[in-house]
């Protein structure tokens, strides 16, 4: 009994300390000159230099798709998310636009802006103007948002739909109780109510509409092709539960997902119930792990080889090639998988 209350008052300690180490990251970040490079807190470096660099001697790859991970916190409660609120910091807009325009120097032509809930952030405002400039200024091929839908308003069509190419929506099952045992809800609002409504705004402001769904032990047994072909998304991205070290499993996890996993031949039998739906893009937890560019709120690329997500510098002190030989990145894998699709508006003639 001691030593499981001792085990949930450390647990406790160390989210208290990483949500000082994100306050203490944004003070810094508000104190120093942006032209100078500023080592941000919460780095962990699990190899030692020489080591790191060695095992990532080959040429840098290429920043084709990144996912920014810009915010990490989140309205919704998921049991199995990956990517915690374990700091509350956001990059000044300025400092973001800094770096994204240096991922358009290094190769980028697809951004995809996700979190946490990016539609927190100044009530989406913040994540507007990035999709603005990423499509205005940088004239990106693709830009995209992943988002629980929760908190996205027409008004934000109005203002900012022309400059956005993809909009997906997490859903995870289209049996509200479900939904509720997952953790994808808040309060009474019924989330597969509002992915309809969603669907709607992005046929009237020329959004392709995007769905991505967890497979987990509470929606494995589901069928979902009547729902799924309603909704004619261009894409039903169906990822398999994933555990991550410090994120949704371990000690220093804010998340307990093993409850969540699911089995290769559990995956597989439900990708097979639903072979026939065109648009299903399957994403095993071998695919995944090492197949994604993610950067983190300080703008680091994240490591998710061994498990847990390792950061490399930030791209805003060392650069784009020089961060991202430490991501783990598997180029071959990202191609394999179809990473690289038809990702813009303009070219997926879309009968809007």
């Amino acid at each position: 009994m001691q030593l499981a209350l001792l085990t949930r008052l450390l647990s406790v300690g160390r989210a208290v300390l990483a949500a000082l180490r994100g306050r203490l990251g944004a003070l810094c970040w508000s104190l120093a000159p942006l032209s100078l490079p500023l080592p941000l807190p919460g780095w962990r470096d699990s190899a030692p230099r020489p080591q790191r660099e060695q095992e990532w001697d080959d040429a840098a790859p290429t920043p084709t798709s990144v996912n920014y991970h810009f915010t990490r916190q989140c309205n919704y409660k998921c049991g199995f998310c990956f990517h915690t609120a374990k700091t509350s910091f956001v990059l000044p807009l300025e400092e973001a636009k800094r770096g994204l325009a240096m991922l358009k120097e290094g190769g980028m032509e697809k951004i995809n802006f996700s979190g946490g809930e990016p539609f927190l952030q100044d009530r989406g405002e913040f994540v507007g103007k990035l999709v603005q400039f990423c499509k205005q200024e940088l004239e990106l091929p693709s830009v995209s948002i992943v988002s629980n839908g929760s908190l996205i308003r027409k008004q934000w069509f109005q203002k900012y739909g022309e400059y956005l190419d993809i909009l997906a929506i997490s859903c995870d099952s289209f049996d509200e109780d479900v939904n509720v045992l997952i953790g994808r809800h808040q309060g009474k609002k019924n989330h597969v109510e509002n992915l309809h409504k969603l669907r709607q705004w992005c046929r009237e402001y020329a959004v392709a509409f995007k769905i991505n769904s967890v497979i987990n032990r509470f929606n494995v047994e589901e069928d979902m092709n009547e729902q799924i072909k309603a909704l004619n998304p261009v894409r039903w991205k169906v990822f398999q539960c994933l555990l991550i070290e410090g994120e949704n499993s371990g000690e220093d996890a804010l998340r307990e997902a093993e409850k969540f996993v699911i089995s290769d031949e559990d995956f597989d039998r439900f990708l097979d119930r639903h072979k026939d739906i065109s648009c299903l893009v399957p994403e095993s937890n071998q695919k995944m792990r090492d197949s994604y560019l993610i950067l983190d709120e300080y703008m680091r690329f994240l490591n998710c080889r061994n498990g847990r997500k390792e950061p490399s510098k930030s791209i805003l002190d060392v650069g784009v090639e020089e961060a991202i030989k430490f991501s783990g990145f598997d180029e071959k894998m990202f191609l394999k998988r179809g990473g690289k699709y038809v990702w813009s508006k303009a070219d997926m003639k879309l009968d809007w």
